[in-house]
C-alpha cells in the first residue's frame, strides 16, 4: 500500500498497474484511453468490483414472506496503466501529456470541462 493516495497499485486483469481512476463510466473510459494510449501508456481497464450493500431484507406480512427487488447499480470500471512511475496528477499538472491535436492537458480538459484544451493560459489563472 502507498504512503500516500497518489501512487494506487492494483493488480488489473493480472497485470501489475498504477490506478488512474476507479468508478469510471463507459464513456469517460474511452476518453481517457484514447488520450493515455496516444501518450505511449499501455491502459488497463477492468470492471470495478460492485458496491458493498447489504443483503436484501425480507418483508413480513402476516405469514407471507417476499423479498425487496435489489437495486441495480451502474456498470463502472477501473482504470490503470502499466508505467509504475506514472502519476496521473503529476502528469496533468507537470504538463507532461498531450492532446491528440498537439496541445497540453489541462486539468480542465483532462475534467471533461472543455472540449479543446486551452493550454495558453495557465489553470492558475483561470
Amino acid at each position: 500500500m502507498a504512503i500516500n493516495t497518489n501512487h494506487l497499485l492494483e493488480e488489473l486483469d493480472g497485470v501489475r498497474c498504477i490506478v488512474v481512476e476507479k468508478n469510471l463510466t463507459p464513456e469517460r473510459v474511452a476518453f481517457l484511453k484514447q488520450l493515455l494510449e496516444y501518450n505511449h501508456l499501455t491502459v488497463v481497464v477492468v470492471p470495478s468490483a460492485p458496491a458493498k450493500v447489504a443483503a436484501p431484507a425480507l418483508v413480513t406480512e402476516g405469514e407471507i414472506v417476499t423479498a425487496v427487488p435489489e437495486i441495480e447499480t451502474p456498470k463502472t470500471y477501473t482504470m490503470g496503466v502499466t508505467n509504475m512511475l506514472y502519476n496521473p496528477i503529476n502528469a496533468v499538472f507537470g504538463r507532461l501529456l498531450k492532446t491528440p491535436d498537439g496541445h497540453i492537458v489541462t486539468p480542465a480538459f483532462w475534467q471533461q470541462k472543455e472540449s479543446v484544451s486551452h493550454d495558453e493560459i495557465p489553470y492558475y489563472e483561470r
